[in-house]
């Protein structure tokens, strides 16, 4: 497996998942949804990376797991552009996009004050309106939020 050192800006994974071009402003984001920042498994993560397409992205890699699609797809709401490798012996054996859920639940926060999930212990729930826009809109006072500009719980 002989590459050159000057192509790599993040070292190879064996097995696992990789979450690739994730805006750079968005990859500590993607990491709360995911929750893998307690994880006891080895991970890398990559931020401010070249990228041709968004100018610079981030870069996850999480040996040694694999996510559930419903978990990955989570991240679509402020970082539709990430695509998901799977890898296996150091070759990716999958490769898709993200792609947002129909509905959010417990991981966005409503911006309206007003809002009874501000008010109650209770958990958010917002239903996609437009996905090729990101635009969501909460279920219980239909306040609506665009282009990832959710606040993550």
């Amino acid at each position: 497996m002989a590459t050159d050192k000057r192509e790599l800006a993040v070292a190879a994974l064996q097995c696992g998942t990789v979450i690739d071009h994730i805006p750079s402003e968005a990859l500590f984001k993607c990491v709360k949804i995911l929750g893998i920042e307690t994880m006891p498994h080895k991970l890398t993560i990559g931020n401010n990376l070249e990228s041709k397409r968004l100018g610079t992205k981030g870069i996850i890699k999480v040996a040694d797991t694999f996510f559930p699609e419903a978990t990955l797809n989570r991240i679509a709401l402020i970082a539709p552009s990430a695509v998901v490798n799977i890898i296996r012996d150091y070759e990716v054996v999958e490769k898709r996009r993200v792609e947002l859920p129909k509905v959010i639940k417990g991981i966005v926060k409503c911006d309206n004050p007003k809002c009874i999930t501000n008010n109650e212990p209770m958990a958010t729930v917002f239903e996609v309106v437009d996905g090729a826009e990101n635009l969501i809109r909460c279920h219980y006072c239909n306040h609506t939020v665009a282009n990832g500009k959710a606040n993550i719980l």
